[in-house]
């Protein structure tokens, strides 16, 4: 089913994600938890971070795996088709987990909210202006000494420069048919992503390739002050 947030600017991929989680083979390269998210739970437990966000939750892939870790869980997207998948997969394995419906740009939590926000492969679908929004809502509902840990787009990636700058190092594949490439996508190098994490203290950074050929995405760890 479609959803009904309204559109923030160019932060409408979602749509597409909608669409592809309501198929079996759509959600099927979505159910494992990345390593990366795995290898941070100890330094995690042994701060005592525990009060986690997973934003942009998709079909509940880390969020269930968080939960089962013994983090206290709450999850957000915007697709109706996400969350609803991803609740009953926590109702069957017996998983407390808090879903809701929202955009990245305007968190319905309150400040200093969470010990842990996880985001992958989500706050880069939007043009800078909406990056730096959600970027300022991630800071903003962290507890100070609290955790990010996310992914964006580097201009290593294959498709960057791919299809119409709608904006400044955001890119629209027209021709990209029902996937999530004829949204905006923001590309940014190591400066630009230090300039707009500049509230945070980044702990750690590496350039990654995804699965596919040249899919090179930002994994970055980074603390509140």
């Amino acid at each position: 089913m479609p959803s009904t947030l309204p559109s923030d600017d160019s932060a409408t991929a979602h749509h597409a994600w909608d669409h592809r989680w309501q198929s079996e083979s759509g959600r099927a390269d979505w159910l494992d938890p990345d390593p990366d998210v795995a290898a941070l739970i100890p330094t995690l437990k042994a701060r005592g971070l525990l009060r986690a966000l997973d934003l942009g939750c998709g079909v509940g892939r880390h969020a269930c795996y968080l939960a089962n870790e013994g983090l206290a869980v709450h999850a957000m997207d915007a697709s109706p088709a996400g969350l609803e998948f991803a609740a009953q997969q926590a109702k069957d394995h017996g998983l407390a987990i808090d879903f809701r419906e929202g955009l990245m740009t305007d968190l319905p939590y309150d400040d200093g909210s969470f010990d842990y926000v996880l985001s992958f492969n989500v706050i880069y679908h939007g043009d800078g202006g909406v990056v730096s929004r959600a970027i300022a809502e991630i800071h903003r509902i962290l507890k100070p000494g609290g955790l990010f840990q996310g992914t964006m787009l580097s201009k290593r990636n294959a498709n960057f420069g791919v299809g119409t700058e709608v904006a400044p190092n955001t890119f629209v594949a027209s021709d990209a048919g029902d996937g999530d490439k004829n949204h905006p996508h923001f590309y940014c190098n190591a400066a630009e992503l230090l300039r707009l994490f500049e509230d945070f203290e980044l702990l750690s950074l590496a350039d990654k390739e995804h699965s596919r050929p040249g899919s090179y995405h930002w994994h970055l760890v980074a603390e509140r002050p």
